[in-house]
């Protein structure tokens, strides 16, 4: 019992490095972008944490079989499909980020996780009353977070609201992949690819680029790459296996609470009393949805989870 709890400790601290990590890779996007275009970045970084996936991938591959139990139609049909999704959250994310705080950033992306259930409804899942309550709770924090007095809605914040769709968008098509037995590493390695390699296409159209401009970027994008895609990935696969689910959850959507606190801490941003408010809703609002998923999930094992555990490695 007491080897079973120290696992659960030891995972637990995982997971809420992970979502260290990805809290403040935020920081690491809004630095990045005073040197390089936001589809430059994200192309180099992508790429990069791809690689950074390639030791993880041949350990699964070794430990499994020859071949993909999907078959590789199915892993490159997902691949594609994800990275699309993929390639669009991010893109939005890191394009209305330019525009708006690391902090509120964080915060209105974290909104995914109650429009995963919300979207759900599309395929015919069901949505506890309890999520309903979250997304109304979230939605009101998410007012007083961006919308101003004069009702108006940042450029930036709007970016990254819509972004917002395309990462639940992304998370409902990995959880209905992962039910078609595709190794996961392989399939997080393919979307990361398919993103990077659009987001470079991009960036060569419509931004110059530099090799000056990328070496300022480097520590940015290392971070972004190698931390926040490869470390934070591995270390979720790692830490999931021994913690329960409902402490995973809420251990991870504490990403947005780090995304706050490192743009008060390494930017100097700041939040109005209305912004905090706004942002204590919606956190709210998150891990109550988050909760409800979990608990649907635990209560009806053989049948899909009301919507699945909204943790995404974005990077």
């Amino acid at each position: 019992m007491m080897l079973a709890m120290s696992k659960r400790l030891k995972a637990e601290f995982l997971l809420l490095v992970t979502a260290v990590i990805w809290g403040f890779a935020f920081v690491a996007q809004r630095i990045g972008m005073e040197h390089v275009g936001p589809f430059s970045y994200n192309g180099v970084r992508f790429l990069l944490g791809a690689a950074s996936l390639l030791p993880l991938l041949l350990i699964a591959r070794r430990s499994a079989a020859d071949r993909p139990a999907g078959g590789w139609r199915s892993i490159a049909g997902g691949g594609l499909l994800a990275g699309l999704l993929l390639f669009a959250g991010a893109s939005l994310q890191q394009v209305g980020i330019v525009y708006t705080t690391a902090g509120k950033a964080g915060f209105i992306t974290g909104l995914y996780v109650v429009l995963v259930p919300l979207l759900g409804l599309l395929w015919g899942q069901r949505t506890p009353w309890a999520t309903w309550a979250g997304a109304v709770i979230a939605m009101l924090g998410l007012y007083l977070l961006t919308v101003t007095d004069n009702f108006t809605l940042a450029k930036g914040d709007g970016l990254v609201l819509v972004g917002a769709l395309f990462w639940a968008g992304h998370v409902l098509v990995i959880g209905w992949l992962s039910g078609r037995h595709i190794e996961p590493v392989l399939l997080a390695c393919l979307q990361f690819i398919v993103c990077g390699v659009l987001s470079l296409i991009v960036a060569i159209v419509i931004e110059p680029i530099t090799l000056q401009a990328l070496e300022a970027a480097m520590m940015p994008i290392l971070y972004g790459g190698l931390l926040s895609v490869g470390v934070a990935y591995t270390l979720q696969v790692v830490a999931q296996r021994d913690a329960p689910p409902a402490h995973a959850a809420i251990i991870l959507s504490l990403e947005t609470v780090f995304a706050v606190l490192g743009g008060w801490w390494l930017l100097q941003e700041s939040l109005s009393d209305r912004g905090l408010l706004g942002c204590a809703l919606m956190f709210a609002g998150m891990l109550l949805s988050q909760l409800a998923a979990v608990r649907a999930a635990s209560a009806k094992p053989a049948a899909p989870p009301a919507a699945p555990l909204a943790v995404d490695n974005r990077g």
